[in-house]
């Protein structure tokens, strides 16, 4: 359960630090009131992730050999995929994620309702722009890879947990840091876990 838990929180933390969806917290704490974004961005995180360990655990029922090699090979091809972006990227932080973010702010009309509509409508404009943009993100495919070949409790919450600090420092000091998050330093840092445990599920096979 620890190496679950471990690689849960780690890879959530590092891949979720700079994303789209940090960036949507970003822009809503500096709109409305900051504990009704977070409370709004980490019920969308958390529901995602226990979506996606379900997912998991369905696909947990195929052989065993086969989720292990499924699972190193999404592992080290996430890895190198990532450290090669990194080494293609520019040093400069990031504008790319951040305009995706404001985008998807303020475009949702439907979101913009939500919004007028005192503290719920602020939590689930957060929910409903973090949930979409979520769908079928990296991280999302890492938890369900994780949960089919690990213990799901542990992938739950490490996962949570993850997103619950990246969730934090965006809605408190993202307005801060926003503009000094190298993406090239974050993919590579996240290219190096993912080779790591990559390696540690190989080792565990072997």
């Amino acid at each position: 359960m620890l190496k679950a838990y471990t690689a849960g929180l780690l890879l959530t933390t590092i891949s979720e630090l700079g994303d789209k969806t940090f960036f949507i917290a970003v822009i809503l704490a500096m709109r409305h009131t900051r504990r009704w974004v977070f409370g709004g961005v980490v019920l969308a995180l958390a529901a995602m992730t226990v979506l996606s360990v379900l997912i998991g655990q369905a696909v947990s029922f195929l052989p065993k050999h086969y989720l292990d090699f499924g699972e190193i090979a999404l592992f080290v091809g996430f890895g190198l995929k990532l450290l090669y972006d990194a080494s293609q990227m520019s040093s400069q932080p990031d504008e790319e994620e951040v305009k995706s973010a404001a985008i998807a702010v303020e475009e949702s009309k439907f979101s913009r309702w939500l919004s007028q509509s005192a503290q719920w409508g602020i939590l689930a404009e957060a929910f409903l722009l973090t949930f979409l943009a979520e769908w079928g993100d990296r991280t999302q495919i890492t938890t369900i890879a994780l949960a089919a070949a690990n213990n799901p409790l542990g992938v739950t919450v490490g996962a949570i947990q993850g997103h619950s600090i990246c969730a934090a420092i965006a809605v408190i000091g993202g307005r801060l840091i926003a503009g000094k998050i190298s993406e090239r330093t974050v993919t590579a840092i996240g290219g190096g876990l993912f080779l790591l445990f990559g390696i540690v599920a190989a080792l565990e096979v072997a």
